[in-house]
């Protein structure tokens, strides 16, 4: 559902494109994908952008979206996985989310955790990265894939009333949006320097994203 939703409305709020380095086209099963993460849009972009690649993939999201109505038990059948942030129960999702790289599904986790506290709406490198991440992937022994995004702050950021403006005038606006995924890497060594070589990994892909988008082709100055 989280996918089909995406694909359809996506194309509808900007102007979609996807590039991938090397042999990233073809995302292998049982890997980790790792996007940046700046704004509520995001998501939107990263599952349409995975489906093009023929990817489903099971999402480690907020677990306030399963209280949501008709949500939260689509949720659950589709074999994502709820984070209840700040609690004892947080590490679960780490054993759901390796069970389901065992069983060949592709894993997207979000390693900064929670959204940037910024109301601008340029694009920004990714923020400290949690260790999530970095457990999941040295204890599985799973391959990352780093996804980098550019351009969804254009649909959406700052304050909630110019947030509702940004996705009820995107469709009219038609931004520029760029997905890239980066070649896989295994992470090595101990969690702080798995979690280093994460960031590295996902900052280069988000640095080939804005690179495509065409205001900073044009710009004079690169983009920071």
């Amino acid at each position: 559902m989280l996918s089909t939703f995406a694909r359809t409305v996506v194309p509808l709020l900007g102007r979609l494109t996807v590039t991938t380095a090397g042999t990233a086209r073809a995302i292998a099963p049982g890997s980790i994908v790792a996007p940046n993460h700046t704004a509520l849009a995001d998501p939107g972009l990263v599952l349409a952008a995975l489906h093009r690649l023929g990817v489903e993939p099971v999402v480690l999201a907020t677990a306030g979206l399963w209280k949501v109505p008709v949500l939260g038990p689509r949720l659950t059948r589709e074999g994502h996985i709820p984070v209840h942030r700040g609690s004892r129960s947080a590490a679960a999702a780490l054993d759901l989310a390796a069970e389901a790289l065992a069983a060949g599904r592709i894993v997207v986790i979000y390693p900064e955790g929670g959204l940037p506290r910024r109301r601008d709406s340029a694009d920004h490198g990714p923020g400290t990265f949690r260790t999530g991440l970095a457990r999941l992937a040295l204890a599985t022994g799973a391959p990352v894939v780093p996804l980098g995004h550019a351009g969804a702050r254009r649909i959406v950021s700052g304050g909630r009333i110019k947030q509702i403006a940004g996705v009820v005038t995107a469709p009219l606006r038609r931004p520029d949006l760029h997905v890239h995924v980066g070649e896989p890497v295994h992470l090595t060594g101990d969690i702080d320097e798995a979690t280093t070589q994460a960031r590295k990994a996902v900052e280069a892909a988000w640095q080939e994203a804005v690179g495509q988008l065409p205001s900073s082709r044009d710009a004079s100055s690169p983009v920071r």
